[in-house]
């Protein structure tokens, strides 16, 4: 894996909650119970991809600019996209896009429960 400290971070997120789902074979990170990032394994059980929730015209772009931005394994191909973890996209821009999920789908929960999990 060229990203091997992105569960690390991921897990640093306020409010993220890791677990693993293993009929599916992936490590899910969820805030406020729904999902922002998932690591899935291929057939041989190693970390092959990263999934991430984006808003749908940075993800056709993504996918354009870089052969290792996937649609997003088992999600919806229009607001998700998977990373190869064996790629070449690069760490500042893997970061950003994880942050970005997180952002993403902590927007989507109530102003009460953001304020909750962001401690304010």
């Amino acid at each position: 894996m060229n990203y091997p400290w992105i569960f690390e971070e991921l897990a640093q997120k306020p409010g993220a909650v890791r677990d693993v789902k293993e009929e599916w074979q992936w490590t899910r990170f969820q805030v406020g119970g729904k999902l922002f990032a998932a690591i899935c394994k291929d057939g041989a059980g190693n970390d092959a991809l990263l999934t991430l929730k984006l808003p749908p015209e940075e993800n056709r772009f993504l996918r354009e600019q870089y052969e290792d931005i996937l649609p997003g394994y088992y999600c919806n191909k229009e607001h998700w996209s998977s990373i190869r973890l064996e790629g070449s996209v690069p760490d500042h821009l893997v970061r950003e896009l994880m942050e970005t999920s997180y952002r993403l789908v902590l927007a989507g929960l109530s102003q009460k429960k953001q304020r909750e999990i962001l401690g304010e």
